[in-house]
């Protein structure tokens, strides 16, 4: 039986505590390290890289990235991935040959790949910086709280979740990597969440009241593949008959269903699991969209099916916001969406037409392996948005908006740009039941002023929770963007102490940011899309229509 005393808490000194493991974290800490930081990166679960990883979503990246990424780590990270395939795994000499490998020949991105490589590739980015003792990485640690002092904050207290022995992590900066914006919340940091009212924005695309508890739903992938002829049909989850017949009242019919909304027309769109064969590559089935192996990549027999990632329309929960509301709320919603998943599996088992005209593929069996779980889902739910910052600059639709700017053939130019990104802006069904935001934007930059906050001088955010609105959250929470957030933010935390700076002098001087810009070209990072307007704006790739 555990103590009802907490052992006396461990107490460390660095220049930068991260807290958050996912892609912006990973950034922020390899930057920091990178120039001679001494930096701990906290992270409450067993796995780093976040939505990447321990979130199952492969990498869904803007069209030009196999030749323009707008940091060189970013690219590194990309190829640590792929070398890890040509060097361990059974690959057939044809796939270890094609330089743009893609391991799943999924077609959401150029490298779909099983999530516990990209954990192998992050974990050797690090080792070097691990192994000389600037880098410390505390795995399975939970943030308990923050100590504020006026301005700043001066330590956080985190849980060991092995031993139960606090840890007080004391620093010159802090950075918020949570997926949630959890440090944001327990140091008082001026933030919001939730949807804004367009009275603040002025956003096409903004609600016309402000509502905070107006959430994209999350959603909990799991891992999949294929033995037709097997039965491997799970346990009925519990809500099963109630949940098969669930809603929207948006949409053309149940949630459970090959016939979905549309994303951008919100017409009635047919998407079934597989067309025709399972080895048909098709731009319209769910199957091919993450598949994230492909058997036919690898030698004869070392995969006996290809495998997907479910990340699909039909999985989104949207009963019910898990940010800003009570910690046995949010656990209450966590588990209803790990059931709806596993209730949207279970369907596709049993009930589901079939593309042969039988009812169920019950050959479909988790593969929690590829995931690090046993039960076949991810370790953590992907998250779309969180707390945000109040922020010196806000990002909005009129930045980076396609139909925003009329008249205009790119997104804003920000004096103070720290890095690049691209996506379009994609915002999914809501906790209050409202359809999806799929809308073209440019390729857009960066600013500065979207990493500090109005008040705090030594805390950064580093994934979703910069400046953004609920609106422009939709464009800057890709992948690639993420991770550049991130390694702005580590970069920064450097070069201010470095100058015995706060971070938010660094935007208000000139030359201090003239000196920080030349650092950040100088550790490869692109602060403006090259012959900036000349590229298309990002776009949803459509799928087929209800015939």
């Amino acid at each position: 039986m555990s103590s009802p005393h907490p052992a006396p808490a461990d107490e460390s000194l660095s220049d930068l505590v991260v807290i958050g493991g996912g892609l912006g974290g990973v950034a922020a800490s390899l930057a920091a390290a990178r120039l001679g930081r001494r930096v701990v990166l906290v992270e409450e679960l067993d796995w780093l890289g976040g939505q990447l990883t321990a979130q199952g979503v492969p990498p869904d990246e803007h069209p030009w990235i196999e030749h323009l990424t707008g940091s060189q780590s970013y690219a590194a990270l990309r190829q640590g991935i792929r070398e890890h395939y040509r060097r361990h795994l059974p690959l057939t000499d044809e796939a270890r040959g094609q330089w743009c490998l893609n391991p799943g020949q999924g077609n959401v991105g150029s490298l779909c790949h099983e999530p516990w490589v990209a954990v192998a590739a992050i974990d050797a980015l690090l080792a070097p910086f691990v192994a000389d003792g600037r880098l410390s990485v505390l795995r399975r640690h939970r943030l308990l709280r923050v100590d504020n002092r006026g301005d700043r904050v001066a330590a956080v207290t985190v849980l060991d979740l092995d031993s139960g022995r606090e840890r007080v992590l004391r620093a010159a900066l802090f950075i918020d990597a949570t997926e949630i914006g959890d440090v944001l919340e327990a140091a008082g940091v001026e933030h919001v969440f939730g949807a804004e009212a367009q009275s603040e924005t002025q956003e096409p695309h903004a609600l016309a009241v402000a509502d905070p508890f107006d959430q994209q739903a999350l959603t909990w992938c799991l891992a999949a593949d294929y033995l037709p002829g097997e039965d491997h049909t799970i346990e009925r989850p519990a809500d099963y008959h109630r949940l098969k017949t669930l809603q929207l009242e948006c949409w053309p019919g149940p949630q459970f269903s090959w016939t979905l909304s549309d994303f951008v027309t919100h017409l009635p769109r047919e998407r079934p699991l597989f067309v025709g064969d399972t080895d048909e590559a098709s731009l319209y089935d769910l199957w091919h969209a993450r598949r994230i192996a492909w058997r036919k990549h690898f030698r004869a027999g070392a995969y006996a099916s290809d495998i997907t990632l479910a990340n699909w329309p039909q999985m989104d929960y949207w009963e019910k916001p898990v940010v800003g509301v009570a910690p046995a709320d949010a656990a209450s919603a966590l588990h209803e969406a790990r059931q709806f998943s596993l209730a949207f599996f279970y369907w596709m088992q049993t009930d589901a037409p079939r593309h042969d005209g039988g009812h169920g593929y019950r050959g479909l069996r988790l593969r929690g392996d590829v995931l690090g779980t046993t039960d076949g889902l991810a370790k953590q739910a992907y998250y779309r948005e969180g707390r945000r910052i109040r922020a010196e600059f806000t990002v909005l639709e009129q930045h980076i908006g396609v139909n925003a700017r009329p008249g205009r053939q790119a997104a804003e130019e920000f004096f103070d740009s720290v890095g690049i990104g691209a996506y379009r802006i994609d915002l999914h069904p809501s906790t209050r039941g409202r359809n999806t935001v799929d809308i073209d934007s440019y390729p857009f930059q960066i600013p500065l002023g979207a990493l500090l906050p109005v008040r705090v001088d030594n805390l950064l955010p580093a994934c979703k929770n910069i400046g953004t609105t609920r609106v422009t959250n939709g464009a800057y929470r890709e992948h690639a963007t993420e991770w550049s957030i991130g390694e702005a933010c580590g970069l920064l935390a450097a070069f201010a102490l470095s100058r015995n700076q706060p971070p938010r002098a660094v935007r208000a001087d000139a030359a201090l940011l003239a000196d920080f810009q030349r650092l950040l070209r100088g550790e490869g990072v692109l602060l403006a899309w090259p012959q900036f307007g000349a590229l298309t704006p990002t776009r949803r790739v459509g799928y087929k229509p209800v015939s």
